[in-house]
């Protein structure tokens, strides 16, 4: 049997590559047919009323995309504007309270 010592900067770095990959392998992208029975069901609201609060918190601003995700057992909206001053703007919404779960420049 090999033991392996790694240095304190491998193991950092390590550390962050795995924890980027379970982020990452966190996040699920839903179909519309999922999407579509989560809303019938009432698990999750519409679409165009998170997509209102969103461009009412920026007002002018252009829809790019708009995504329904499963993160860490939460759906979220993930919604992408484009704002009057050209500013690229990704808001999470919590898809069944409609909370702002984040709101960042893209």
């Amino acid at each position: 049997m090999k033991v392996f010592f790694l240095n304190r900067r491998t193991s950092s770095r390590l550390a962050l590559v795995l924890l980027a990959f379970c982020s990452m392998a966190v996040a699920r992208d839903l179909d519309q047919d999922e999407a579509l029975r989560l809303r019938q069901q009432g698990v999750i609201l519409p679409l165009e009323q998170l997509l209102k609060q969103a461009l009412d918190r920026y007002p002018g601003a252009k829809l790019l995309e708009a995504e329904l995700e499963e993160k860490h057992d939460v759906y979220v909206y993930e919604v992408e504007l484009l704002t009057t001053e050209g500013v690229v703007r990704e808001l999470d919404l919590d898809a069944t309270t409609g909370h702002l779960l984040k709101d960042k420049e893209d």
